[in-house]
């Protein structure tokens, strides 16, 4: 029986293989040259599946919210997990059900009216600014304003019952419940792929990560609350049409940062003027008031102690979100924006930690 070496094959088979490196210098620039290759192509992968990649990551910031509401009624219901996320979404569920009866009756014939009223007071301040001196070509501005109008349009048949992306929702929502029950499980999966020296530093950052997602979408939370109710209350006092179907709109542009509040604000002063001036000046009224008292009291008290994000880095965000992945981008750049500062700066406090230790080790005893 021939024997055999352990590096050439066969006794006596010094022939070299067709893929052996013999220069040292040659393997280790092959190895680079692989491992960048393999980087680029997973860096191909993640834009090919982007789409996909997107609704995992907004399955996990509902399970952020989940996890936080449970969380809340753990320091009032002393009882177990499961049931607290299950009461929470019980009461998400229930809410969607009365959202959507009451859409049907009275938002949805709202909705159908909203997108024909502000084109109408659109037309009205441009040819008011045309009467004025500016060159405005009307031709244009309605089909800037029919484009536009679409978008609401959408967005109210959303409201009204017809749902749009639904199979996108659906798999959110139907992800986003399973990490909310077991989250440790795919913590512990994620980890096990690791390194064993770098599974400390994966656990520090992704609690990290949860803590701050979980304050920054009880914030959103809350402000899109009080913004809703409190814009319905102050529309309604004074007579403002549509005051319900604003509300709710007003409320679920809240979860935008930025440009929710102008696009908002933008459809209550149009709705508002159609009613006349005192109207509309009342609906600005409202429309600074609610903002001022969100931005300045209600968003501080949880958000921003915790991510503090610069308006204009996060504009830029959802701006290539947008650009990018439409409206699910541009709901979910704010969060990947926190996710990304929370990991960075988890990674400057580990280079820290350990140039410390380098400088404690050369310093000596």
């Amino acid at each position: 029986m021939a024997e055999t070496d352990a590096t050439d094959g066969p006794a006596g088979d010094n022939r070299a293989s067709p893929t052996h490196i013999t220069s040292p210098a040659l393997r280790y620039e092959a190895k680079r040259a692989l491992l960048w290759v393999t980087i680029v192509g997973l860096a191909i992968l993640a834009i090919y599946i982007s789409q996909a990649l997107l609704v995992i990551f907004g399955a996990m910031v509902f399970a952020s919210m989940l996890d936080g509401g449970a969380r809340l009624l753990g320091r009032i219901l002393p009882i177990g997990r499961g049931w607290r996320l299950a009461i929470v979404l019980l009461a998400s569920i229930g809410f969607v059900i009365w959202l959507t009866r009451f859409a049907g009756s009275q938002i949805a014939y709202e909705a159908a009216e909203l997108p024909q009223i502000v084109t109408q007071q659109a037309n009205r301040f441009f040819q008011w600014l045309d009467q004025k001196g500016f060159d405005i070509d009307i031709n244009d501005v309605q089909g800037v304003a029919g484009q536009l109008m679409s978008g609401v349009g959408t967005l109210t048949k959303a409201i009204g019952g017809i749902f749009g992306a639904l199979t996108t929702l659906f798999l959110v929502a139907i992800i986003g419940i399973y990490i909310a029950l077991e989250p440790r499980l795919y913590e512990r999966g994620i980890a096990w792929m690791l390194p064993p020296e770098r599974r400390g530093n994966f656990y520090i950052t992704v609690n990290r990560m949860a803590f701050t997602m979980r304050r920054l979408m009880g914030g959103r939370l809350l402000g899109m609350v009080f913004e809703g109710v409190f814009t319905w209350v102050m529309l309604a006092v004074y007579g403002v049409p549509m005051a319900a179907l604003l509300a709710i709109l007003t409320g679920m542009l809240a979860f935008i940062p930025n440009v929710g509040a102008i696009v908002s604000g933008v459809l209550m002063v149009l709705v508002g003027f159609s009613g006349g001036l005192e109207m509309g000046l009342y609906t600005i009224f409202v429309y600074f008031l609610v903002q001022n008292i969100d931005g300045y009291i209600v968003v501080p008290l949880i958000a921003r102690k915790t991510v503090d994000l610069a308006p204009a880095l996060v504009l830029a965000a959802q701006l290539v979100m947008g650009v990018l992945f439409g409206v699910l981008g541009l709901f979910l750049a704010d969060p990947l924006l926190a996710m990304i500062k929370v990991a960075l700066e988890r990674r400057a406090e580990q280079n820290q930690q350990d140039g410390s230790q380098l400088k404690a080790e050369a310093d000596g005893p």
